[in-house]
């Protein structure tokens, strides 16, 4: 079966930058399974999945515009530091804010004696990255994995919808 909009995907992935830094793989644990369609996965790679079948191996680069997108300088902030007072802040700790677009996710990247600097982009933004992808089983998904928008495992998906 080739892969296409509501198949259940089996595969391990390598992901790295461009430099060739590894970032994440599932090559020593678990497999990655997900349903294709639901957006789950970047862009890019989601597109590069369809039409393969299992047993197909393949190598990818993907733009930032298909992955976690373009970085923007106006998501970096001063804040001023009595916003997280009580709380000791430090580089790499991230945190949900209010915004006027609603909650996001912002990343701490310096503090100063007034001031935590914070960067709301994804920490993988503006990067191309390589993917090598190994597809090891792809099946028709359930009904009830379609309605859900998730593969499911043996014993259902183990919470309540």
């Amino acid at each position: 079966m080739k892969i296409q909009n509501d198949a259940v995907v089996t595969m391990h992935f390598t992901v790295s930058s461009s430099d060739g830094t590894q970032i994440d793989s599932s090559r020593n644990g678990e497999p990655m399974v997900y349903l294709q369609g639901s957006r789950y996965l970047i862009q890019g790679l989601e597109l590069a999945l369809d039409g393969k079948a299992a047993g197909d191996k393949f190598v990818i680069d993907i733009a930032p515009e298909n992955a976690y997108g373009e970085r923007h300088d106006e998501l970096v902030q001063a804040v001023p530091k009595e916003m997280f007072d009580g709380m000791d802040v430090a580089p790499g700790m991230t945190f949900r804010a209010s915004t006027d677009d609603g909650e996001q996710s912002v990343m701490i990247i310096d503090v100063t004696e007034d001031e935590v600097i914070v960067d709301g982009n994804h920490p993988l933004s503006g990067l191309t990255l390589t993917f090598d992808v190994e597809v090891l089983e792809v099946r028709v998904a359930t009904e009830e994995e379609i309605a859900h928008g998730h593969p499911h495992g043996a014993g259902g998906c183990g919470h309540d919808h």
